[in-house]
């Protein structure tokens, strides 16, 4: 018998074949219904409460019609008229840009709920970041939301590819 010289060479080290990965992240359910029900949600209750609080400059609208018709001068040294007719018109502006802000939001809470108009409702939550805090917070919430692609397919706005 004649003996081997050792093997020069280490054997080849071979890495484990796993099923999975190493490492992989917990699957999660697909909460896109539910979040987009839930912005829904609070996209009708911000638009009620804007409309709402948009209602409070009528006390600056009756103040100056009063001003105008010089009800509120007493002895006859009230405001001048042209605080009254600042009055009627800040106290207008406000009022017509809460409304159609509140009306904005209220539409927009039903194309939510029915996944239509994706432009318009990203348009909205950008538009609605300008009134914080609450509108800040759903704004930011809609943007991420409406930003995922499983969210973009359900509103029809995921482009087919090769197509620009």
């Amino acid at each position: 018998m004649t003996a081997q010289p050792p093997n020069p060479q280490p054997p080849q080290y071979q890495q484990p074949q796993y099923q999975q990965p190493y490492w992989a992240p917990p699957l999660q359910p697909n909460r896109d219904e539910e979040h987009l029900k839930l912005l829904s949600i609070f996209h009708y209750v911000l638009g009620g409460m804007i409309g709402f609080f948009a209602c409070i400059p009528f006390i600056h609208v009756a103040v100056g019609v009063l001003m105008v018709t010089g009800t509120m001068s007493s002895g006859g040294s009230g405001p001048p008229p042209a605080f009254g007719w600042l009055f009627i018109i800040m106290g207008s502006l406000f009022i017509i840009t809460g409304w159609t802000l509140a009306s904005l939001l209220l539409i927009s809470a039903g194309r939510l709920r029915k996944r239509r108009s994706w432009t318009f409702c990203f348009v909205v939550a950008c538009v609605s970041c300008i009134f914080a805090p609450m509108g800040t917070v759903l704004g930011v919430f809609t943007i991420l939301v409406l930003n995922r692609d499983t969210v973009k397919a359900a509103f029809g706005q995921v482009r087919a590819a090769g197509q620009g």
